[in-house]
């Protein structure tokens, strides 16, 4: 990885509820608000965007764990500001939290964590080599 991640590094984005956001199974829509699938993906997103002006050309993010905390619903219109702020780094890996919040009501929270191989190492993983 190039140098200047740190700890305490951080990104924010933010998205609007539409229905393909919804919370739903096989196409059958549960309920019409923000899914937990979808908060994880947007976690995920968020937490990518922090390394992706680190990594070498020949390196790649992939993640490795994520966990979360669903703590209230959001509407179809609602604006949600994901927040992930980096809380430590090891040799390859890379921890965020990250808090998503419609106005000040937290609407969850959660950790990820992704891990920066070489591209070829990927490859051989997947069977693309």
């Amino acid at each position: 990885m190039k140098p200047g991640l740190k700890e305490g590094s951080h990104k924010s984005l933010t998205i609007k509820v539409t229905p393909s956001m919804f919370a739903q199974f096989e196409g059958q829509v549960v309920h019409p608000v923000y899914s937990t699938a979808t908060m994880v993906y947007h976690m995920e997103w968020v937490s990518r965007q922090i390394i992706l002006p680190f990594l070498e050309e020949e390196e790649e993010g992939m993640g490795a764990e994520v966990s979360v905390k669903h703590l209230s619903p959001a509407a179809e219109g609602t604006e949600l500001i994901l927040h992930a702020l980096v809380t430590s780094l090891t040799r390859n890996s890379i921890h965020t939290e990250v808090t998503v919040k419609a106005g000040d009501r937290v609407v969850g929270t959660g950790k990820v964590k992704q891990a920066v191989l070489p591209k070829s190492k990927i490859n051989r993983i997947i069977g693309q080599d």
